[in-house]
């Protein structure tokens, strides 16, 4: 694993970057497939600890080793992964339950929806507190802590 120090659209100034990919770590991405097997070690040798079952959940990714990524959920539960079961398409788990999103980012804005705890929301633009979250049909800005599979320095427009 190398270091590379660089300004990014992101400002991370300080990126440690995957030996495959070239992409940062850690990073996020969702679960491309309805169900994958979470593996000990990164290859189709090594004991299934659990299975995935969520489409579109959130995961970290942590480590690249050939074609696959060590992943943890927001339990820190995880292990390893293989990549085709995996998209660069960015989601967030809901972390506080009836979440309110606004029209705007600002919390006097008018509220456009409400959100359980644990639902899976598509990720839109972020500001340095507040992202654009799309779900049921429903989208609005939420603050960021308020959501797990968003980095807090993460600028996304």
């Amino acid at each position: 694993m190398s270091t590379a120090f660089s300004v990014t659209s992101n400002a991370w100034a300080k990126e440690a970057r995957g030996a495959v990919t070239n992409l940062p770590l850690p990073r996020y991405v969702s679960m491309k497939a309805a169900e994958g097997n979470v593996r000990r070690g990164p290859s189709l040798t090594h004991r299934i600890d659990w299975v995935f079952k969520r489409r579109g959940m959130p995961l970290e990714i942590t480590a690249e080793y050939g074609h696959w990524r060590r992943v943890r959920d927001q339990d820190g539960a995880g292990g390893w992964v293989h990549y085709a079961l995996l998209s660069g398409a960015r989601t967030v788990l809901v972390q506080e339950d009836m979440l309110t999103l606004h029209a705007q980012p600002d919390d006097k804005a008018p509220v456009t929806a409400a959100l359980e705890y644990g639902v899976v929301a598509r990720l839109g633009d972020c500001s340095q507190t507040w992202c654009e979250v799309s779900a049921g049909g429903f989208s609005g800005w939420a603050p960021k802590g308020k959501l797990w599979g968003v980095m807090p320095e993460e600028i996304r427009d």
